[in-house]
């Protein structure tokens, strides 16, 4: 059995647009995420989430509710995912991914999403 990895991550959603990052190195490079990460022993998921974001995007966020948990199997590693309604307090710096957009409810199907994120996408819809 591949090792689990538990993340969290951000469903940033402003003025109906959620925003996506592409990821710019590793073997997934170039497929486009929710952002965030892994969750560090002792800290709870709203506190990793907000730390990842300041971390990634040089942002503050609101974190909200829960909407998805996703379970996935990569090659190498189990995926654990818990998403986060989250509102930013500010515009979002790219410091780690090649690019960002902000993504309407048409165009969420416009960017090619990593796998263990498109199953969320769909809840995301309600909320854009």
């Amino acid at each position: 059995m591949n090792k689990t990895v538990n993340v969290v991550a951000g469903a940033i959603v402003s003025a109906g647009r959620l925003f996506a990052t592409q990821r710019g190195y590793g073997d997934w490079a170039g497929w486009w995420e929710f952002p965030g990460g892994k969750i560090e022993p002792g800290e709870a998921p709203e506190e990793a989430l907000r730390r990842e974001l300041r971390e990634e995007l040089a942002l503050e966020v609101r974190v909200g509710e829960e909407v998805a948990r996703v379970e996935y199997d990569y090659p190498k590693f189990h995926l654990s995912m818990r998403l986060y309604l989250c509102t930013p307090e500010g515009e979002p710096t790219l410091r780690e991914h090649s690019a960002a957009r902000w993504l309407s409810k048409d165009e969420l199907e416009a960017v090619r999403w990593l796998p263990a994120d498109i199953e969320a996408v769909d809840t995301l819809k309600k909320f854009l």
